[in-house]
């Protein structure tokens, strides 16, 4: 299936300007919003953020402090190791904080024996072929520690130079240099060439003649490139960092439907294949999944309102960076080979010019220049190719419905762009702001399509369950007669299943399932072709596991890429690219989640679920 990377972006659009800044003043009591109450740090300082009202006078233990026009507060304080109290006063008002400063280096025991929580690595990690295995512990002076794991034992060497570095709001108190540790580490690394579970590493010290042996707490495998685990992100927007925790620095946020191949782990943390971490609990594995590369050829570009809109056609929807400058900024496709010769930008309000290079083999470079220093800013999403309900003028409208075991509209989506005839309807945009819907299993549901456009409509609903597996729903086919598919004629609309159908109960087990209403306004005849050449015959009104998915895609690009012919000069496109018209097909597209306990299902048939 292809994609299409659609920056929604370079904001032409007004700032608005409300003239002189109004003073916000503080009508509440004496309040502290940071720190909280019992609040640990390593920091040798502390900032106290709070306000009060502007009249009268706030002390912390006893000494005035000062504070804006509007009553705020944000006065800094030395901490000594252990608690520090401190009580604000306010009239008759007090509050008493606790903040605790914890010693960075950590205790060694008496005698022989490792810092308690100093084995690294601490979680399970991976790493690919070859790439350093570090891993370091600390002792007291001067022992002789090693590690022994997969029959190979690597001597951990003590590092003299060890430092602490503080956190990044020391930066506020003058305080952020880095301050030498009295507390000797020992470091050293491995490297493996065969992918595998190399187990749990075992540490041993010896000091003056006494030795110990302990387990690490983490385990350690290596990766084989050629099998790795590709997964796709499943956050609005994937949170990636430079390393694996919270601690790291955010990199450019990775859109939803993001794929990329794991090239490492530690803990609940994924190393993505162009470098950045995110966390485990914002993806989700594509299982038999080749790893995520593709080719990018032309790129189109328009104004959308306010905004510019480019369109960068990808096979894959690969991570993406982004570097902001004053006057541009450039966008990198990772995994991504460059054979574009075309791109195709108008007289652009904002954008001055495009420039892109092969920034390196797997890379691709988009440098924006813009006309003139302005506030701007950008979005990034993906986009299937066959959901346009954003851009489509085909008018439909579809709707998921649940009839037992009580009848409901679940979500509403239609075309937004094209000329109505018929009264929208703010229902579906009430439900859909609460997220992703939950379907209960054993649910009965049904689609409901309206055509509202002026030309009949063809349709094919089809989608994935919460196994993966790619579903289609039979219509009353015939293995030669495609063209006898009745159309959806304007103004009317159709329920799917049919009332005399049987009935669609939501399947378990418990996932994500997506279901896709494809419209066009010509028939699906290769697609029925396809279907009809089937070994395993369906009956119509059901739906059925696709034995043949991608042979069904591309007959549906294809049928898509025939039914724009009548408005597109489609002779001129080249055989491998599909060229379709807005104007002439459109998809909805529904994502819901999967729970609760499977009912009894009886004599019900399978629903896209």
């Amino acid at each position: 299936m292809k994609y299409i990377m659609g920056m929604v972006g370079v904001s032409a659009g007004m700032v608005m300007n409300m003239g002189l800044a109004a003073v916000v003043w503080a009508e509440q009591p004496l309040s502290v919003v940071y720190p909280s109450d019992g609040h640990e740090t390593t920091a040798a300082q502390i900032f106290l953020i709070g306000t009060a009202p502007p009249a009268g006078e706030v002390t912390v233990n006893g000494q005035p402090i000062e504070r804006s026009t509007a009553g705020h507060f944000a006065p800094s304080f030395p901490l000594q190791l252990g608690e520090n109290t401190f009580t604000l006063r306010y009239q008759d008002q007090e509050l008493v904080l606790r903040v605790t400063r914890t010693d960075p280096n950590p205790t060694l025991p008496l005698g022989t024996g490792f810092a308690e929580g100093s084995l690294v690595p601490a979680v399970d990690i991976a790493r690919l072929p070859n790439e350093p295995i570090c891993f370091s512990a600390i002792a007291p002076a001067p022992a002789t520690v090693s590690v022994s794991l997969s029959n190979q034992t690597i001597a951990l060497l003590p590092q003299p130079s060890s430092v602490n570095l503080p956190p990044n709001s020391a930066v506020l108190t003058f305080s952020n240099q880095p301050a030498p540790s009295p507390i000797t580490t020992y470091q050293g690394c491995m490297a493996v060439a065969s992918p595998g579970d190399l187990g749990v590493p075992e540490f041993q010290l010896t000091l003056n003649g006494s030795t110990v042996r302990q387990s690490g707490p983490g385990r350690v495998s290596v990766i084989a490139p050629a099998q790795a685990e590709v997964v796709e992100v499943t956050a609005d927007s994937g949170t990636a960092r430079s390393g694996p925790s919270t601690d790291y620095s955010r990199l450019t946020p990775l859109p939803k439907g993001t794929q990329a191949s794991v090239t490492g782990r530690e803990g609940e943390w994924l190393r993505l294949d162009y470098g950045g971490w995110i966390r485990a609990s914002e993806t989700q594995a594509i299982p038999n999944a080749a790893l995520p590369r593709t080719l990018i050829r032309s790129i189109r570009a328009g104004t959308v309102g306010e905004w510019t809109e480019i369109a960068f056609p990808l096979q894959v929807p690969v991570p993406m960076t982004v570097q902001q400058g004053n006057r541009s900024f450039a966008l990198t496709l990772h995994n991504t080979t460059a054979q574009t010769d075309t791109i195709f930008l108008n007289d652009d309000p904002v954008i001055e010019r495009l420039d892109w290079q092969q920034a390196a083999p797997s890379q691709v470079q988009y440098t924006f220049n813009l006309k003139s220093a302005q506030q701007w800013g950008y979005k990034l999403r993906y986009v299937r190719l066959t959901q346009n309900q954003g851009s489509s003028r085909l008018g439909v409208r579809a709707s998921l419905e649940i009839l037992a075991p009580q009848e409901r509209l679940i979500l509403q989506q239609e075309t937004v762009r094209a000329q109505r005839t018929m009264p929208t309807t703010k229902v579906a945009t009430l439900l859909m702001a609460e997220g992703t819907p939950t379907l209960s299993v054993g649910s009965q549901i049904q689609y409901r399509l309206y055509n509202y456009s002026e030309h009949p409509v063809y349709f094919l609903l089809l989608g994935l369950d919460t196994k993966g597996n790619a579903l289609i729903f039979y219509p009353n086919l015939t293995p030669t007669a495609a063209a006898a598919i009745n159309p959806l004629a304007p103004g009317e609309a159709v329920t799917v299943p049919q009332a005399h159908a049987a009935n669609w109960l939501v399947q378990p087990p418990n996932g994500v399932a997506e279901t896709h209403l494809v419209c066009s306004r010509a028939p699906f005849t290769q697609t029925y072709q396809v279907l009809a050449d089937m070994p395993v015959k369906v009956p119509a009104q059901e739906v059925a596991v696709l034995l043949n998915p991608l042979d069904v895609v591309q007959a549906i690009l294809h049928d898509l890429h025939q039914a724009s012919s009548e408005l597109l000069p489609i002779s001129e496109v080249p055989s491998d690219v599909y060229a379709l018209d807005v104007n002439a097909w459109a998809t909805l597209s529904f994502v819901y989640q999967v729970s609760g306990f499977a009912q009894e299902l009886g004599e019900a048939k399978r629903g896209i679920a």
